[in-house]
C-alpha cells in the first residue's frame, strides 16, 4: 500500500488485489452517504523499531458482532427507498434489500 500525504489529505493507493479489496472494505465502512462519515483516530504509538504497523479505532462503528440488519430478499423486481434521505435503489428478484440510514431501505412497488 502507498500513502501519500499531501498537505492535509492522506491517499491510499493499493498496490495488489488484496489490499484493492482491504481499501474498498474500510471504504465502506466509514464512508456513510447520508449522515455522518467516521472517524479514525489513533490508538497508543507507531514506533517503527518497535511495531510494524500504526494502529487506528474506528470511531462511531459498533461491534456488536454479527450483521446488525436482517438478511431480507426481494421476491420479484422492484424499487427500494430510504425513507430518511429518499435514496431510490433498483433491486433484481432475489437481491438483498441494503440498509441506509440506520435501517432497510422499504420497498415502494413490485
Amino acid at each position: 500500500m502507498q500513502i501519500n500525504i499531501v498537505k492535509d489529505l492522506v491517499e491510499f493507493t493499493p498496490e495488489n488485489p488484496d489490499e484493492t479489496k482491504k481499501l474498498e472494505a474500510l471504504w465502506r465502512i466509514m464512508v456513510d452517504c447520508v449522515r455522518f462519515n467516521k472517524k479514525m483516530v489513533p490508538v497508543g504509538e507507531y514506533v517503527p523499531q518497535k511495531n510494524k504497523f500504526a494502529r487506528f479505532a474506528i470511531e462511531g462503528l459498533k461491534t456488536g458482532g454479527g450483521d446488525q440488519y436482517p438478511e431480507v430478499h426481494v421476491d420479484s423486481d422492484c424499487r427500494c427507498y430510504c425513507q430518511t434521505c429518499n435514496k431510490f435503489v433498483v433491486l433484481k428478484k432475489g437481491d438483498r434489500i441494503p440498509p441506509c440510514c440506520g435501517k432497510l431501505m422499504e420497498i415502494l412497488d413490485d
